[in-house]
Formats: C-alpha cells, sequence, structure tokens
C-alpha cells in the first residue's frame, strides 16, 4: 500500500477535498478487454459509484486478468462490496484503509493494492464533484491547459523503427516515449536519433518478472544516455556497474515504477530533477497530492503517464496533467494509440480542454 511519513501535515490541495461530502448509495462495476500493442491483452475493471441521483467512476489498472476476475465474481455474489453511506470525502477514504480489496487471495502483484485502492477512490472523488457542482480546477483554483503528449510504444522482436514510422504517418509532429532493449544496436540508436522525435527513453530497470524487464548493464544504458543526449532517462537500475553511467546526468534521471509515495520520492540516490506521476501508482487521493505539493514546491519537472487505461483513467491522468503539467512529455495519447492495429487517422495534440466540466476527468 502507498505509505507516508509519520505524521506528515495535510497537503494543501487535498485540504479542499477531504471535507467534500459524499453519498454511496449503490457499487456497480464494468470490465473492459483490449489487445495492446505491447502484445498482451489488457483488462481493467472500472467501479461506479452511485448516490443522490450521479454517479462517480474509477478505474482499476491491476495488471493482471485473474484479479478482476476475482473481484468480478466477489461483487457479483455480493461477497464483496465498497462501504456505503454518507461520508465526508476524508471518512469514506479511512473506511477503506481496513477493507480487503483483494477478495479470493492477494494479488499477483504488490502494486495492484495501490491501482485498486485508486481506482475506488477516484471514483468517490468523481462522485462528490458531482453531488457538490463542482470540479477539480474550481474547487483547486487552478486553471485547466491543452495537454501536450508523447506516444509510448514498443519497437518489436527484433526492434525496428516501423511501429514509429506507422504513428507518424498519422501524426507527423507526435513525440515519442521509447522503451529500449539492450538489442538495440548502434544503428537503430542512430535512425531513431535522427528523426529528433524521442522525448523520453524508459528503461523499465525496477522491474520483475514482467514481459518488459530489461537487463541493467553500463553497455546498454551508455548507448542509450549517449545516443539520446536530450531525452529524458527514466528508471534506470543504479548499480555499482551502472551508475556511473550518470555521473553528470542525473539532471535527466526520472523516477516512475518506484514511486508510490513522498517517501519512495525521498528515498532514490539524488533529489530528482523528473517524475513521471502515474496517479493510480499513489494509491490515494492524499499520497498523489502529498508529492505534487512537494515537486511543485522544489521545482521538479512533472510530466503524466499512462497504464494502458481503457476507459475513464486515462481521462484522469489527462485532468491532472492539464493543472499541474500540461507542457511535460505527457505519456497521455488517447487509447487509441495503444491498439495493435492502428486506424488510418490518430488524434493530434494538444488535448483539449472540455467545456462546461464538472466531476473528475477529461
Amino acid at each position: 500500500m502507498a505509505s507516508s511519513s509519520a505524521d506528515p501535515p495535510t497537503p494543501p490541495a487535498y485540504e479542499l477535498v477531504v471535507d467534500l461530502p459524499l453519498t454511496v448509495e449503490t457499487v456497480e462495476y464494468e470490465q473492459f478487454t483490449q489487445e495492446t500493442s505491447s502484445g498482451f491483452t489488457r483488462t481493467t475493471t472500472v467501479f461506479h459509484l452511485s448516490g443522490d441521483d450521479e454517479t462517480g467512476r474509477g478505474e482499476d489498472v491491476t495488471y493482471d486478468t485473474a484479479d478482476h476476475e476475482r473481484l468480478a465474481e466477489a461483487l457479483d455474489t455480493g461477497e464483496f462490496s465498497l462501504p456505503l453511506g454518507e461520508f465526508s470525502f476524508g471518512e469514506f477514504s479511512a473506511a477503506l484503509d481496513g477493507l480487503d480489496l483483494f477478495p479470493g487471495g492477494d494479488p499477483e502483484r504488490e502494486a495492484a493494492h495501490d491501482y485498486r485502492r485508486w481506482g475506488v477512490e477516484s471514483a468517490a472523488l468523481d462522485l462528490a464533484l458531482h453531488q457538490n457542482d463542482t470540479s477539480l480546477p474550481a474547487l483547486l483554483g487552478r486553471e485547466h491547459h491543452p495537454v501536450r503528449f508523447v506516444a509510448s510504444t514498443r519497437l518489436g522482436d527484433p526492434p525496428t523503427t516501423s511501429r514509429v514510422d506507422a504513428i507518424r504517418s498519422r501524426n507527423p509532429k507526435v513525440g515519442f516515449k521509447l522503451d529500449p532493449t539492450p538489442d538495440w544496436g548502434e544503428e537503430l540508436v542512430a535512425d531513431l536519433r535522427a528523426r529528433d522525435v524521442v522525448r523520453v527513453v524508459d528503461l523499465k530497470g525496477h522491474y520483475e518478472g514482467t514481459n518488459v524487464d530489461a537487463e541493467a548493464s553500463p553497455e546498454f544504458y551508455r548507448r542509450i544516455v549517449d545516443g539520446f543526449p536530450d531525452a529524458v532517462v527514466e528508471d534506470p537500475l543504479l548499480t555499482e556497474e551502472t551508475q556511473p553511467v550518470f555521473e553528470g546526468e542525473e539532471g535527466r534521471v526520472s523516477w516512475d515504477s518506484p514511486i508510490h509515495s513522498l517517501d519512495d520520492v525521498l528515498a532514490r540516490p539524488w533529489e530528482p530533477s523528473w517524475l513521471n506521476i502515474k496517479p493510480s501508482r499513489f494509491g490515494t487521493v492524499e499520497s498523489l497530492f502529498r508529492v505534487l505539493h512537494w515537486a511543485l514546491d522544489r521545482g521538479v519537472n512533472l510530466y503524466g503517464g499512462g497504464q494502458f487505461e481503457l476507459s475513464v483513467g486515462r481521462g484522469h491522468a489527462q485532468e491532472l496533467a492539464s493543472l499541474y503539467y500540461p507542457a511535460g512529455p505527457n505519456d497521455l495519447a488517447p487509447s487509441v494509440y495503444n491498439e495493435e492495429s492502428l486506424p488510418p487517422a490518430l488524434p493530434r495534440g494538444p488535448i483539449a480542454v472540455p467545456v462546461n466540466h464538472e466531476g473528475f476527468g477529461f
């Protein structure tokens, strides 16, 4: 679960959310499934929390389909439900602290605890905003701005530029967040660098037991760091062998997978200059706002990250980007960019600000 320091001060943005009145009368859900360009079947669950003729929705982006199937069975049979009644938003969040959100067994991955908690809390936040006829910018005193986005993709096995070229043929001005692998040779790196489209390279050094694990070697890291001198370098695994590669390059390094709380941010080997903000990694709305407050206060560069959301989760992340880091290299392209087979046309950026907006999420 997302952790926090002992008795930390409440972040100012959360102070504006915590006392929102909230009524939850019913809980329903939807499941979504899509084949992705990364070669796996994505399943997510969207919680529908309703009360006072309003509905709030939040997306659980847990990665393992079996975890979603167990949840659906427990909800269908009535063996599991969420707290019902009248709360403040903070009271509802506290009621979740003692609730096992994974009926039928522990999740396949520890991080799923945070993903499901965010799915529920984001639905509750959406519902509370609707029930109080307001929105995040109105509540927080911030303005929406159009959201710049990049396209995220892997290059296949063996790696080629074909996916990059296919996306650029539909959106010539889009930048990219790419996931290098050790089989990227000098020729491929030079070919990509010549296109001047790579904004972020994600080394995925902190994944274990997934289909995106990447070996951390100084030779591989040096090829990427030197090959893309203007790109942000995300999630290196720093070891005695690899850390020297980043001497003098610390200001380009960003963190994503290890970050689930402010404590995790402060545990980095140096104070970060960049952070990838994926709301679901933080579990609770309070933990998310705690990191945002710290980062803005310290002048950290922020950008939003996607997790193959199939429904409202992408819109929630896009709205947060619009409010806090609209100009970043946001990995928040419309979900159609993740489809295995690209349509003839792709939406172009930036993502426009919606009109007459209430609730949470674009």
